[in-house]
């Protein structure tokens, strides 16, 4: 507020303050990059609907899919969380292994309760995670590598833990509460489906209404400003990680829950899948960086793709292709989509200093 003269000597109030700004208008360029993938989706689906109109848009059929792609979306989810710190963690295919292998190691081998199990195994898949952020973080070693390489220590403790043969129940079999983790259903839907819906809401609460996603978003955009204000990188660093592996850890426990057999090597059949997930959200709903709901949106589009071109009678080889090829696009789009921000962003802030310069010149003129 300042002073301004009037004719009977008294001073009048105006204030300085700028005038706000109203809120820019979205482009239609911006509807189609958010919301693209997720029309992509409907359009896939009903593609699919058409040209299968027995078999897919049934129940039964989208039952399945929910179910069977529950365990690839709760990776995806988990490897999408260190990527928002610009990190990799190549080890969630080896975890998953290991994480399906020790809970019924322990359940079968053992006569520990499936609770118990559960728990620890969780809770081992946190800890995991935090070795490879001290790794990353604190060794000052690539994501990349470094995750490899305690991704390989994992599977070489399956081997171990396995003998290199598969984990059978026996004629008891498991117990059925245990089980019903996996094969039960709730509103007519399979359970499964609930819990990588919980987690995708868990996650969006995390990365986008609280501190720590803010903080875990900066760190991924620009590490050196994250140091600069104050964010303690590498700690929140290990937080992403940690996250990582117990979202892993349960994936984990979901996986023997649904296969009843510990497979050593199952793990890897899911590496690639999840990073197509992550890698390809991040171009969708909130384009430019990696998000929960995009995460969901990308899986969906794997899930109904891979479910349609399997019922069309594709040959077997026909699903690496259709995930190399989607991660390459999912990469490639990823990249374009950051790109277009930071210029928006960039071209937002010069808006913005003109703007400014023209209300300051405004304000000199006597």
């Amino acid at each position: 507020m300042s002073g301004e003269p009037t004719g009977d000597g008294t001073t009048r109030a105006t204030s300085t303050s700028p005038a706000p700004r109203s809120r820019p208008r979205r482009s239609p360029g911006h509807f189609i990059g958010a919301y693209g993938l997720l029309a992509l989706a409907v359009l896939l689906f009903l593609v699919f609907s058409l040209a299968l109109p027995d078999t897919f848009p049934t129940l039964d059929n989208i039952s399945s899919i929910l179910s069977n792609q529950s365990v690839p979306a709760l990776l995806a989810l988990g490897a999408m969380v260190p990527i928002v710190t610009g990190r990799f963690d190549l080890s969630i295919g080896y975890g998953l292994g290991l994480a399906h292998v020790m809970v019924l190691q322990l359940i079968v081998s053992e006569g520990w309760s499936w609770p118990l199990a559960c728990a620890v195994v969780i809770i081992g898949g946190a800890v995991v995670g935090v070795l490879n952020g001290v790794v990353v973080e604190f060794a000052r070693i690539d994501s990349f590598i470094a995750t490899l390489g305690t991704g390989s220590v994992l599977y070489a403790v399956t081997g171990w833990v396995t003998g290199g043969t598969r984990i059978v129940s026996g004629p008891n079999g498991l117990p059925p509460a245990f089980t019903d983790l996996y094969d039960s259903t709730f509103l007519g839907l399979p359970v499964p489906a609930f819990y990588v819906l919980a987690l995708v809401v868990v996650l969006w609460l995390l990365l986008e209404r609280l501190p720590l996603g803010r903080y875990l978003y900066v760190i991924g955009s620009n590490p050196r400003a994250a140091d600069l204000v104050g964010i303690p990188t590498r700690r929140y660093s290990v937080y992403a990680f940690a996250l990582s592996g117990l979202i892993v850890g349960f994936a984990g426990v979901l996986l023997a829950a649904q296969q009843q057999i510990g497979n050593p090597s199952v793990g890897l059949d899911y590496l690639l899948p999840a990073f197509v997930g992550a890698l390809l959200g991040s171009t969708a709903i909130r384009p430019g960086r990696p998000n929960a709901l995009g995460t969901l949106v990308a899986v969906a589009i794997l899930a109904i793709g891979l479910a349609g071109i399997g019922q069309l009678g594709a040959q077997f080889w026909v699903t690496p292709l259709f995930n190399g090829a989607t991660l390459l696009l999912a990469v490639g789009f990823a990249g374009y989509s950051a790109r277009r921000r930071l210029r928006s962003g960039a071209a937002a802030n010069r808006r913005g200093g003109k703007v400014a310069g023209t209300s300051q010149e405004a304000q000199d003129v006597p």
